[in-house]
């Protein structure tokens, strides 16, 4: 009964994937018409739905393909940049015994009381004194800092066992050595997670690239599906078709990912 649950459960998350994915190869005429109009096993499958998708964008100007890698530049760049800092700050404060160290962590945690539309015009001052606008230094740079993430590693990092620290240090390992050759590496469930959620938040931001960025040469994904989906508001299957293609990143990073959740879990189980 359990496992029919389970299969129940996980075909109700798969179902909007699935009715997205076959509305994208329909005849668009047909698509949104009537409910009775609409078939899931589609009698002819409309595969010039997507490229459509790239002529249309094209024509306004826009380039797919450049959108595309825009996007994943700066979500693979934000994403390693906000590891790296995070993890870094993360074991300073799990770690190392310096003056100031709660008082500090507990200020950099308020930050996250912080809304972030409070933020947006000192930051965007910031990047136009830095001479960053239109540029990829102001789509990734400002995201890097995570808060979250460094809460999230230090929580991570505290539950290790300071013992293999200790052996290590008695081996001649510096800190930097601690820090990369053991620390990181018993940590991959935690930076397995913050991987996935910062980079869903890097490639689906839309606000912050569309203030920072002027010409179409630097604009991301978001903004352009946001382009084809104002100007051609009728065509719901080449919207699915856009919708596909701009999801399947995010896909891959979570099915990459997941067996380190899941030896997160086995890790968990050994512990307790």
């Amino acid at each position: 009964m359990l496992h029919l649950s389970l299969m129940a459960g996980s075909f109700l998350m798969l179902l909007p994937f699935l009715w997205m994915f076959i509305t994208s190869v329909s005849n668009p005429a047909s698509a949104f018409s009537s409910p009775e109009h609409f078939h899931w096993i589609p009698h002819t499958w409309y595969w010039s739905n997507y490229t459509d998708v790239f002529r249309r964008l094209s024509a306004n100007g826009m380039s797919f393909w450049l959108l595309y890698w825009n996007s994943l530049f700066v979500a693979i760049a934000g994403t390693f940049g906000q590891v790296l800092t995070s993890s870094m700050a993360a074991y300073a404060f799990a770690r190392l015994r310096f003056p100031g160290r709660e008082p500090l962590f507990f200020g950099y945690l308020a930050t996250m009381m912080v809304p972030g539309s409070v933020t947006l015009i000192p930051v965007f001052i910031l990047m136009r004194d830095f001479h960053w606008i239109n540029t990829y230094y102001a789509l990734v740079i400002p995201g890097i800092f995570s808060p979250f993430g460094t809460f999230m590693l230090r929580q991570f990092f505290m539950s290790l066992p300071r013992e293999l620290e200790e052996a290590a240090r008695i081996d001649g390992a510096s800190l930097v050595g601690i820090y990369w050759r053991i620390t990181l590496p018993l940590s991959k469930p935690a930076i397995a997670t913050l991987t996935t959620f910062t980079f869903l938040g890097y490639w689906v931001s839309f606000l912050w690239p569309l203030i920072v960025t002027v010409s179409p040469q630097m604009r991301t994904l978001p903004i352009g599906l946001t382009v084809f989906m104002q100007r051609y508001t009728a065509d719901y299957s080449q919207w699915m078709a856009a919708s596909v293609m701009a999801t399947v990143p995010m896909i891959l990073v979570f099915i990459f990912n997941q067996r380190y959740f899941v030896e997160g879990i086995k890790l968990s189980g050994i512990k307790g």
